[in-house]
């Protein structure tokens, strides 16, 4: 998970620097309008093409502050929504450890439940933990006897009723 927190961090850092680029982009091109307008008004006075120009010029700056306060305010949500996500990653993390409590797990079958939890079947706990394929099989089934289901979707299943 932590793996996917940082794609996730990663991805949102690039979104951030790509939409800041075309802010500031935006925000030059207000300036520059603005500045020519400035000119225009100076050189030539007030005409219809100035005016328009100036309205423009005034849209796009508008456009530019709205964009970055629309930034700052994703954001600011999206950290909300992380910090949500790492409390609830920690409130399952514990409700789970409880859980291997209330049953009775060893620290070993309780291993081989984390593992079953995250999908992986016995051959690639047994490959995870070092361990032969028939001890895992026969945790398994201390865990789901203890548990008291017949299966590792059944397993799942417990928690995902929890969550529900």
């Amino acid at each position: 998970m932590a793996e996917n927190r940082k794609g996730l961090h990663l991805n949102r850092d690039r979104q951030t620097t790509l939409v800041a680029v075309i802010v500031v982009v935006q925000a030059i091109a207000a300036v520059f309008f603005v500045g020519d307008a400035i000119g225009d008004v100076a050189e030539s006075g007030i005409t219809p093409h100035i005016v328009l120009e100036a309205l423009i010029a005034f849209a796009l700056l508008t456009g530019t502050f709205l964009g970055a306060w629309h930034i700052r305010e994703l954001l600011a949500e999206a950290q909300r929504r992380e910090e949500a996500l790492a409390v609830a990653q920690g409130a399952l993390a514990q409700h789970i450890t409880a859980r291997f409590g209330d049953w009775g797990l060893t620290a070993a079958e309780s291993d081989v439940a984390l593992f079953a939890l995250k999908g992986c079947d016995a051959a690639e706990i047994a490959r995870l933990r070092g361990a032969a394929q028939g001890t895992v099989r026969a945790q398994l089934s201390q865990v789901y006897a203890k548990a008291g289901v017949t299966s590792q979707a059944g397993l799942v299943s417990l928690f995902l009723e929890d969550l529900l």
